[in-house]
């Protein structure tokens, strides 16, 4: 099934792949960045149960963590279906959102856009990932409560691939990242753009913005308008690239990162958080929890092979 754009729009970013966890793999879960610390619903229906689950235990993390189940009208969600088969069904279609105290409970109907709770910071993310909404899809016959075994979601809004040189200025600062101000969006707040890689696909070459945790985690998306970001395979096998490196190969829209090293200014960091945003301040989110930024510094970003990559997860 794919999200409407009408949905994607009410949140600054959003990823596919951002996660280590089984639940995001293939891109069978989103994650959804609402602008403040309100969750939004994205998507209409019945509320089924509230439950508190066990998340892995952080200092930055809170110490419960939520799963909120809604029966989905899929009609009122706007969302779009294929043909091909039970997966693709609307019938008896169940959310699963996370990382909210809800503020809802069953029986509660909600409509797009209707606030769930607050979020809440949880230990199945990293200390450098934003607060964020959660959200994978079930058919009401499958186990809703596991992490793994959501049905495979799409997007239906075209993600622009920004060409990037790698270099930039640092506008903030964390203990674990740094936000750079390149690539600049270059209509805010009016399409979804991401940085841009190339993907040798068949006979050519497309440009595909590149989604998830850069290479610190086994892999990422290819994401776009064009066939490698519909999420079908065309059927042959292509490699990445990134910044003039080799980096991935991508069957579908899924890419399982090469054995390579992010580097700022000639050290390596941890790697690179890569969405897709209409956020006016999009550049490059550096990962480096043992790297120090200062605030209107330099840097250029680069890659190389590695025989020792840094892997979380």
């Amino acid at each position: 099934m794919s999200l409407p754009a009408s949905t994607l729009r009410r949140y600054r970013r959003f990823s596919l792949y951002n996660s280590p966890y089984p639940a995001h793999d293939s891109g069978c879960a989103i994650d959804l960045y609402p602008e403040g610390n309100d969750a939004r619903s994205p998507v209409a229906g019945e509320v089924v149960e509230t439950r508190t689950v066990r998340a892995p235990p952080k200092s930055y993390a809170a110490d419960e963590e939520f799963l909120i189940l809604v029966a989905v009208d899929s009609e009122e969600s706007g969302l779009g279906f294929g043909t091909g088969g039970d997966d693709r069904s609307a019938d008896g279609l169940v959310a699963r959102i996370l990382h909210v105290r809800p503020t809802v409970e069953a029986g509660d109907r909600v409509a797009v856009g209707d606030s769930l709770g607050p979020m809440i910071r949880s230990g199945f993310f990293a200390p450098w990932v934003g607060n964020h909404v959660h959200l994978g899809f079930r058919r009401s016959d499958q186990n809703l409560h596991r992490a793994g075994g959501s049905l495979p979601i799409d997007v239906a809004a075209d993600v622009e691939p920004l060409s990037w040189d790698g270099t930039g200025r640092v506008t903030e600062v964390g203990e674990t990242y740094a936000l750079l101000d390149a690539p600049a969006h270059p209509a805010p707040g009016e399409r979804f753009v991401g940085i841009g890689g190339v993907a040798n696909a068949g006979a050519g070459k497309e440009e595909v913005a590149l989604d998830g945790g850069f290479a610190h985690y086994a892999g990422g998306g290819a994401l776009g308008s064009g066939p490698l970001g519909d999420g079908e395979s065309r059927g042959a096998d292509g490699a990445v690239s990134f910044l003039g490196h080799s980096v991935g190969d991508c069957v579908g829209r899924t890419v399982a990162w090469r054995d390579v090293d992010v580097l700022a200014n000639g050290e390596r960091i941890t790697g690179l958080s890569l969405f897709a945003g209409i956020d006016p301040e999009f550049g490059a989110k550096l990962v480096c929890p043992d790297r120090t930024f200062a605030v209107g510094e330099r840097v250029r970003v680069s890659i190389r092979d590695s025989d020792d990559p840094i892997r979380l997860g």
